[in-house]
Order: structure tokens, then C-alpha cells, then sequence
């Protein structure tokens, strides 16, 4: 199988650990936390997938590097630490050396998984499987035959399968419109009276009296006035009492109209428009790899 450093098949690796990076993490045993060296590169196989720490043992192995599965080793985000579990000495020495122009083949994979395989049955003596799970160590497997065309790194889950807690989650990201109602003051209306004036006029017919005097002829006048009568009496008057009518115009309120104040709510729908964001995953590779996406 072909692996890939870490940095080659996804240059921006170091988002998906929110910006810290794994390559400098110093290296501890489980076993007495002794200081192994520290974490040089990642070996990724084609579908993204951690396989191995390359560890720079610095003085511990007189400056070797060596390969160590994943399966085997626990990340300490907080800590800045990788635990490597049940690493010895001895293994150390016995894997074959790394190093960066290295061609990792079938056959040099072998080699190291030979080292970390546990011991198989026949080359063991007998082992108490309850004392030795018991007692935290790994029981002997049945010897195995592995074939470079049909080995699949489940073969060896232990060896790469990664803890739960070492797996990371990259997040994707989308931004939605939520809409939501303020209430707001939007404006104040004021009801009040004034007093306008105008010039109003009115039409009221009036009667008044007027003397007429009216002078006639008598038809008989060669009559002769009886003695008496009023002939020749001065200081006489006659008098006629003359009445007419005048305006008298007043003013009084009269109610012209009535006005209500009241409100009521009326329905709207405005239209918002916004640019939103939405992530998607950019799979960085190189080469004819076969990356298998699941939802």
C-alpha cells in the first residue's frame, strides 16, 4: 500500500486540529513515561487514514527514527505528548530505520509489524490468556500467513486502529437567515383643536311700518257742514303709532362633528435579502488516490 507524509497529502492538515500540529510532540512510554524522542511526520495511507508516527528517537537510539503504528500510541492534545503503548527499548532497536527518502514498501511494513506483532503461538510457550489479559498485556495470536496482494491493515486492527479520542472531527459550517421581529417606535400622532375664524353671513327679513296718507276729493262737496261738527277745530292731531323690526343676531355652539382615535394593526410581509456562507470539504491530494467519502 502507498503511504504519504502527512504535509504532501493535505498541505492544511492543521486546521482539522484547530491550528496546532502534531510534529513536534515529544514521545512517552506508558510503561515508566521515559522520554523517547519526539514526533518528526505522519504516514497516511490513500484514503486519509493515520498509519504510523515517524518518531526521531533523538539520544534514546542514538539519533534513529523508527516507524511507530498508530494503534499503538495515544495523542495527549492537552499535554502536547504522544504515549506510546508498551514501547521498549528493545523494540526500538529491532525495528529497521526510517528515513525521508525511504521507499515504505509491503516488505519494510512486514518488517515493522514483525516487531510489534505479538509473539505467535508456536514460538511461545504456553500462556494463560485470563492471567496475561488480566495483567494488561497483549495475548499471543495464532500464527498467520499475511499476502502482500490481499493484506488489509484491518489484519492488524490493534496495531492501527486509533482511540476514539485521537480521531479528529472537522467541522463544516453554514450560515442561515433567521428572521426574527423588533418592535419599534416608529412615529407619534397628535390630536387637537384649533380656533379658525371666518366672516359669516346671514340674510334675515325685517318689517317696518311707514305712514301712507292718502288726500281724496269728496264726491259731494257742495254738502254743507252740519253745525257741530269738527269744521274749523285747531290743535287737532291725528296720531299713528309706526313699528318696525330690527336683526338681533347671536352666536351659539352647535356640535359639527365627532372624531374617534383608535388603532389597528395591519399584516405586512418584507422581503430581506442576505449573502450567506455555507463550508464544504476541500479534500487536498496528489497523486491517483482513491479517498472514499461517507456522509
Amino acid at each position: 500500500m502507498v503511504l504519504y507524509k502527512l504535509e504532501d497529502f493535505d498541505p492544511d492538515y492543521r486546521d482539522s486540529f484547530d491550528g496546532s500540529d502534531i510534529k513536534g510532540f515529544d514521545v512517552y512510554t506508558d510503561v515508566n513515561n521515559e522520554n523517547v524522542g519526539t514526533i518528526k511526520n505522519i504516514l497516511v495511507d490513500e484514503a486519509g487514514h493515520f498509519r504510523y508516527f515517524v518518531v526521531d528517537t533523538g539520544f534514546w537510539i542514538f539519533g534513529k527514527e523508527v516507524l511507530l503504528p498508530v494503534g499503538r500510541a495515544r495523542i495527549d492534545q492537552g499535554a502536547g505528548r504522544v504515549i506510546a503503548s508498551g514501547l521498549t527499548k528493545e523494540q526500538v532497536e529491532a525495528l529497521p530505520e526510517f528515513s525521508d527518502d525511504l521507499r515504505v514498501d509491503y516488505d519494510y511494513e512486514e518488517r515493522v509489524r514483525g516487531v510489534y506483532r505479538p509473539q505467535t503461538l508456536e514460538s511461545t510457550a504456553p500462556l494463560d490468556t485470563a492471567t496475561a489479559t488480566t495483567a494488561g498485556a497483549v495475548a499471543p495470536r495464532a500464527n498467520t500467513e499475511y499476502n502482500r496482494d490481499t493484506y488489509d491493515y484491518q489484519h492488524d486492527a490493534d496495531l492501527y486502529n486509533m482511540n476514539r479520542q485521537d480521531q479528529q472531527a472537522l467541522k463544516l459550517y453554514e450560515e442561515r437567515l433567521v428572521a426574527n421581529k423588533t418592535r419599534r417606535k416608529a412615529g407619534e400622532v397628535s390630536i387637537g383643536k384649533r380656533v379658525e375664524t371666518e366672516t359669516a353671513q346671514v340674510s334675515i327679513p325685517v318689517e317696518k311700518e311707514k305712514v301712507v296718507v292718502e288726500r281724496t276729493t269728496p264726491t259731494n262737496t257742495q254738502a254743507v257742514a252740519s253745525p257741530g261738527t269738527d269744521a274749523f277745530r285747531e290743535g287737532e292731531v291725528a296720531r299713528v303709532e309706526l313699528h318696525e323690526e330690527s336683526a338681533d343676531v347671536q352666536k351659539e355652539a352647535f356640535v359639527r362633528e365627532e372624531v374617534k382615535v383608535k388603532k389597528v394593526v395591519e399584516q405586512d410581509t418584507v422581503n430581506a435579502q442576505e449573502t450567506i456562507r455555507r463550508e464544504e470539504l476541500d479534500l487536498g491530494k496528489s497523486g491517483n488516490l482513491n479517498v472514499d467519502q461517507k456522509s
